[in-house]
């Protein structure tokens, strides 16, 4: 009977391990760490995050330990005579040297990172994302040369599909796994931002001026970004919605968006103003 019990119990504990590694792909409430990585950038972007965080934590540790130290030893009823002494020229030396060292120490691997990100290795697939109140315009020049609207669904549409609220899409981008992805993005009225957590992506989408960044998604699956640039009234319900596929999945998907989306006729602020709240 104990057996049965024991047995019972880890089945739950293992449903609901189960159940929270799940949400973790997605934003939960009252969340602090980082959506689990899915790109080499996001990966690199953690590790970093983790090295400063050690620092700023020993920093953090070794002033309190100072100030705790000073507050007993130099009190008044501990030090009731206090020093006369104006300058100590090697401690003046170590609190300027020390936070530079400590600065470099940090700035290395950063320039490091901000060059991995900056430079675009050869893609494999090119998008287009054009950024407009308040959806997104993809192309796809490198894939057939053709383009599609995608629109934020209703909180009763994003219910019926399975979607999360605010982050569901009509259209979705489709992308190859283990595939470099370049992503070129600009604006068509206001400033947007490209951005999707898990992938370390987010780039402006500017009027006027097209500017690029890069992705390579490992990991089969969805993921979900939104505009985080303020752009206007209708700025929260402005979602990016990422399908990973596989190469062969793909390339079938290409092939029948090319022929759907060549026969798209309705206008998308249209859609807009019936989707958006």
């Amino acid at each position: 009977m104990l057996r049965k019990k024991f047995k019972l119990g880890a089945g739950v504990l293992a449903g609901l391990l189960a159940s929270v590694t799940g949400a973790l792909a997605l934003p939960y409430n009252w969340q602090t760490g980082f959506q689990p990585a899915a790109s080499p950038v996001m990966q690199q972007i953690e590790t970093f995050h983790t090295f400063v965080l050690y620092i700023i934590t020993l920093v953090t540790l070794f002033v309190l330990a100072l100030l705790v130290w000073i507050i007993i030893r130099y009190n008044q009823r501990a030090n009731p005579v206090p020093s006369k002494v104006s300058h100590n020229t090697i401690l003046e030396v170590v609190w300027t040297i020390l936070p530079v060292v400590i600065l470099v120490v940090i700035a290395i691997p950063s320039f490091k990172l901000l060059y991995y990100e900056a430079d675009i290795p050869p893609s494999d697939l090119t998008i287009k994302a054009i950024g407009k109140q308040w959806y997104w315009t993809y192309e796809y020049p490198t894939k057939g040369d053709f383009q599609f609207d995608s629109l934020g669904l209703s909180d009763d549409k994003a219910k019926a599909a399975g979607e999360p609220r605010l982050l569901g899409v009509d259209n979705v981008v489709v992308v190859p796994v283990n595939k470099v992805v370049r992503v070129i993005t600009t604006g068509a009225d206001v400033i947007h931002s490209w951005a999707v957590p898990q992938f370390g992506v987010k780039m402006d989408a500017v009027p006027g001026r097209l500017n690029e960044t890069w992705f390579k998604a490992t990991q089969l699956g969805t993921f979900y970004g939104q505009c985080s640039e303020l752009c206007g009234a209708h700025h929260a319900f402005m979602p990016i919605e990422v399908k990973v596929v596989s190469e062969a999945d793909f390339e079938a998907w290409a092939a029948t968006a090319k022929k759907k989306f060549a026969s798209a006729d309705e206008p998308a602020p249209t859609r807009v103003a019936a989707l958006t709240r």
